[in-house]
């Protein structure tokens, strides 16, 4: 599987209030929540991505509370990928539940900016910056956690899987 888009680029600790700040959260229409994601950080972010686009962030993206509406309108946005430096556990967790494929790379964290063109290979683990020519190496998902990514969602994998 592979994804291919522009960047949007964050800093350190962005947490899950910013990524879907709480006033929202009565909202039960996915795609009005989705329309408030990153609004706090990055007003123009709903105006702007496109299915297939790529969030790149460095350390502890996702952290704060252990709310599932933060990875989930980020994948309802059409973001294909989130790289990071480093994620918060829950985040992580979360996002591989609903399927939304995240690769911590410090190394493609740093050097990835805003607007580039990065293509990933989610079975090699390679995200390369198209527009610089540089590549990087993130850890390949295990076979399992490809599964529920191909899947959709845990939820579907187990029903694929008879369970």
């Amino acid at each position: 599987m592979h994804a291919q888009g522009a960047a949007f680029k964050y800093g350190d600790n962005v947490d899950t209030d910013v990524i879907i700040p709480a006033r929202y959260l009565n909202i039960a229409d996915p795609q009005e929540l989705a329309s408030h994601a990153m609004e706090d950080i990055d007003a123009d972010f709903v105006k702007n991505v496109k299915p297939g686009d790529i969030m790149v962030a460095e350390k502890n993206f996702g952290c704060g509370s252990s709310r599932e509406h933060a990875p989930r309108v980020i994948k309802d946005n059409g973001v294909a990928c989130v790289i990071a430096a480093s994620f918060a556990r829950i985040f992580y967790r979360n996002a591989i539940n609903i399927g939304l494929p995240i690769l911590e790379c410090a190394e493609a964290a740093a050097a990835i900016e805003a607007g580039d063109e990065v293509a990933v290979d989610f079975g090699t683990g390679e995200i390369r910056d198209i527009t610089t020519g540089e590549t990087f190496q993130a850890l390949p998902f295990p076979e399992f956690i490809q599964g529920i990514i191909d899947n959709e969602g845990l939820l579907n994998s187990l029903k694929a899987r008879g369970v």
